[in-house]
């Protein structure tokens, strides 16, 4: 593959936008496909000690951040919906009160349209929030039940319903295909269910075995990935006439919708990350360094862990180009040179071979700006992927995915899973 040994920085590191992420780790009952840091909720929630807890763990990363604008506020899970308005308000008012939050910061609430109670949507507008995503994943009775959802169709559509009703018209679905025994007329039937509910955004994406599983542990059949990949075609070609814009590689906007805090992770921005199991990305231009920042992973050690303990790691730069491109080539437009440059520290030159090989297979398109993946490109982004991994990858745990070629004499390219909206931060 002809991997390189990249260079220290040699540029100023410029500090991009900067969101905040929160982590609600319990679900009422955890999926079989899910591989986020949550849990099962087995007794009563712990709100108050939690949103204390968050309290105190924003107070503590604040002065690392002192005056820069917090531009998002994405709260994900787990099911943070479990979390009544009132609860949700804390901890935007803690987040007032310690960083500079933008007055027009959008502010996202993942939600399951098992775990809301009727009214909350509105009740969720006044606390703060301005930007809901639905955790639909399909509109097929026994598709849910095989994912072990735990709510139905009707309870999606009144979830939406109840959205509209409260002004909440920039919500997100999620959506999977490629589900136990669908076929390309069950995956085009959810996502018209889908647009029937008059979504501003949708998160469209593969069901696939993550390691530490339950499916992976006791795999359903799946469609072969000729199947999946005629689903996803179909599926794109739906969405494109209803006008949805496909900005991300699993990611869906109508114009002006498209999920700010999430573009910010994708354009290599900044995030705090508070909660249990959360990650976080700081630029420190001062030092010249890149630090990524972990939680305590498990509930009651972060509650019971001092404010501030949390681990941080400095990116080394030879992993600086890999990281960048993880995200940035997430998005349909690619990335703009100067943009690498500013947010890595390193010169455009340093990435000039893997570029070269990528524009030779087929896998980068050259744009006025910089590159962006081909059509082929976004199919088998792990591909495109290996060509910027260091000679001695030092990879962090925000990112998990794997990145290992398919085996076999072909050496197959492998389609990369691309989850749901939270995944980046937590």
């Amino acid at each position: 593959m002809g991997r390189v040994a990249y260079p220290p920085p040699m540029t100023a590191l410029t500090a991009p936008p900067l969101s905040l992420y929160v982590h609600f780790p319990w679900c009422v009952r955890k999926c079989p496909y899910c591989d986020f840091n949550s849990y099962t909720l087995s007794g009563e929630l712990p709100a108050a000690a939690y949103v204390e807890r968050l309290a105190r763990d924003l107070e503590a990363q604040a002065p690392g951040v002192a005056g820069r604008a917090v531009v998002s506020v994405f709260f994900g899970g787990g099911t943070p919906s479990l979390f009544s308005p009132a609860w949700v308000a804390r901890v935007l008012e803690a987040a007032r009160r310690h960083l500079a939050l933008d007055s027009n910061a959008e502010v996202t609430l993942e939600a399951n349209p098992g775990a809301i109670e009727r009214g909350a949507f509105r009740e969720y507008r006044d606390a703060g929030v301005t930007r809901v995503s639905l955790g639909a994943q399909s509109f097929a009775p026994e598709a849910l039940a095989a994912l072990g959802r735990i709510h139905s169709p009707a309870e999606t559509r009144r979830a939406a319903e109840e959205l509209h009703a409260a002004g909440l018209t920039n919500f997100n679905l999620d959506l999977m295909y490629a589900l136990p025994g669908q076929t390309r007329a069950g995956a085009l039937g959810d996502l018209e269910a889908a647009l029937a509910l008059a979504p501003a955004h949708l998160s469209h994406y593969q069901l696939t075995l993550e390691p530490g599983t339950v499916f992976a542990a006791h795999p359903p059949a799946l469609p072969d990935e000729d199947e999946a990949a005629a689903q996803l075609e179909e599926c794109a070609a739906l969405l494109a006439a209803a006008d949805f814009g496909h900005y991300e590689v699993s990611a869906y906007a109508r114009a002006g919708r498209e999920c700010r805090h999430n573009l910010n992770y994708w354009n290599f921005g900044d995030y705090l990350g508070v909660g249990a199991g959360a990650h976080g990305k700081l630029t420190l231009p001062e030092r010249a360094q890149i630090v990524r920042t972990v939680q305590p992973r498990e509930p009651r050690r972060y509650l019971a862990a001092a404010p501030g303990e949390l681990v941080r790691q400095v990116v080394p730069a030879q992993d600086l180009p890999f990281e960048f491109m993880l995200n940035a080539l997430r998005l349909t437009r690619g990335f703009a040179l100067d943009e690498f440059v500013a947010r890595t520290g390193l010169q455009a030159s340093s990435i000039a071979a893997p570029l070269a090989r990528l524009l030779g297979r087929g896998l980068l398109e050259r744009t006025a700006e910089g590159y962006r993946p081909s059509r082929l490109g976004l199919r088998f982004l792990n591909d495109l992927l290996t060509d910027f991994l260091p000679e001695s990858p030092e990879m962090p745990g925000a990112f998990a995915l794997s990145i290992a070629r398919a085996g076999g004499a072909q050496d197959r390219l492998r389609s990369l899973f691309t989850g749901a909206e939270s995944a980046t931060g937590e």
